[in-house]
């Protein structure tokens, strides 16, 4: 396949797409997927050795977990979001994905929460250090919204674009086949329209599926985007899509951009944001945040991690891991003499500020993707939107006054 100049333009600044494979077709035209031929895919990727990954309702919540078969997707299932608020109720719907982004997103899988780095023994009075790296799983995701491909290009940026690769993402990322599923529904605490992440993908995704149901039946209008993508969709007998089923699909896409539930102005904001470091309402937000750490666990691009070692008791053995840390944490900045932040106010601070302001003068691009969990899994509703906005519309209002 032939690449295209803007896909070779991200090779470039990322440094290690073309390695890993990330190849994108030029070709645009687009099949359709029967219902059937959905089933199937997901028992080809099986067949292929792939761990399929997607979608399932469990504890009250779709989260993301194996996949079998497509019985075990959410068919019917919606979701209900807003600040601090969610609930899922089946309808009598055929489609797999109207619902929007639970707590999980695929970061678990290409940046695990706990990895276990080595082992130290003492054999016969001699420490032995062993490294006994796990094999990457070859996964495939099905299910990926644009949000959080977005999400996944951010880590790719931030995990293996510059000179110091984490070697475990770089590994699991390269064996990692994406579906993407174009959003026909809007959440009501999405914001991925302002952020420019969704609910139509960018490059990145293998296949990007948009679901239909109606007169016509079940189905999938599919955009290929790799000679991955191409061979499965060759495989499974796909014909190509009709004129009328792209133009359900792109007008599904296009009112879903109408209808977030969210919005955050991007003019202006990071130099806003820097430029009020010591503005009162940071006080404000800090009086309800409880720095529970909830909404960098829920965040798609959050990869901050910390080391520890843990020593049996007889001092025989003892194991170094690498666990999900959190900027919320009163230790996560602890140095000599204290904490670098020690109040709950300079922690949301930080987090909000790196997160649409300086994440730009590192790794040129914004933190936050517009998925709204952040939003949704806060115990006390706090909401990034609101807060940013509070930001901009109190320092107009002081410019004001001093004028």
């Amino acid at each position: 396949p032939f690449f295209s100049i803007a896909f070779l333009w991200h090779c470039v600044i990322l440094g290690e797409f073309i390695t890993l494979g990330f190849n994108t077709m030029d070709n645009p035209m687009a099949h359709t997927l029967t219902s059937e031929q959905f089933s199937q895919l997901i028992d080809t990727l099986w067949n292929q050795d792939y761990s399929v990954l997607g979608p399932v309702v469990r504890d009250g919540a779709i989260v993301l977990e194996e996949l079998r078969s497509a019985s075990q997707l959410p068919q019917g299932w919606i979701d209900d979001q807003e600040a601090g608020t969610y609930r899922i109720e089946k309808k009598d719907d055929p489609e797999y994905f109207r619902f929007t982004n639970g707590q999980h997103s695929w970061k678990q899988f290409l940046l695990p929460s706990k990895v276990q780095l080595l082992t130290a023994k003492n054999v016969n009075g001699k420490m032995q250090i062993s490294e006994d790296p796990v094999p990457a799983p070859k996964y495939a995701f099905i299910g990926v919204r644009p949000c959080d491909l977005a999400a996944i290009k951010v880590q790719d940026r931030v995990l293996m674009g510059d000179e110091y690769r984490d070697p475990i993402y770089v590994e699991r990322r390269k064996n990692a086949l994406i579906i993407c599923v174009k959003c026909t529904r809007a959440g009501g605490t999405c914001f991925c329209a302002s952020m420019g992440s969704g609910p139509e993908p960018g490059e990145g995704y293998d296949l990007a599926l948009t679901e239909l149901a109606d007169d016509g039946g079940h189905r999938f209008v599919v955009d290929i985007g790799t000679s991955r993508g191409a061979e499965l969709i060759a495989s499974l007998g796909a014909g190509p899509a009709s004129e009328m089923d792209v133009k359900q699909a792109r007008q599904r896409v296009e009112e879903t951009a109408s209808h977030m539930g969210r919005t955050l102005r991007q003019d202006n904001l990071a130099a806003t944001l820097l430029n009020n470091f010591e503005h009162p309402h940071w006080e404000c937000v800090a009086n309800r945040c409880l720095a529970c750490g909830n909404c960098t666990l829920v965040c798609p691009t959050c990869f901050c991690t910390t080391v520890e070692d843990k020593t049996e008791l007889l001092g025989q053995k003892t194991e170094r891991r690498r666990l999900w840390d959190s900027c919320f944490t009163f230790d996560f900045t602890y140095i000599h003499g204290g904490s670098v932040r020690a109040s709950t106010m300079s922690r949301y601070r930080q987090w909000i500020t790196h997160k649409l302001a300086t994440w730009w003068q590192q790794f040129g691009t914004s933190g936050c993707i517009g998925c709204g969990r952040c939003i949704t899994w806060c115990p006390v509703g706090i909401d990034i939107t609101e807060e940013a906005k509070a930001i901009r519309l109190k320092n107009r209002a002081d410019s004001k006054k001093g004028a």
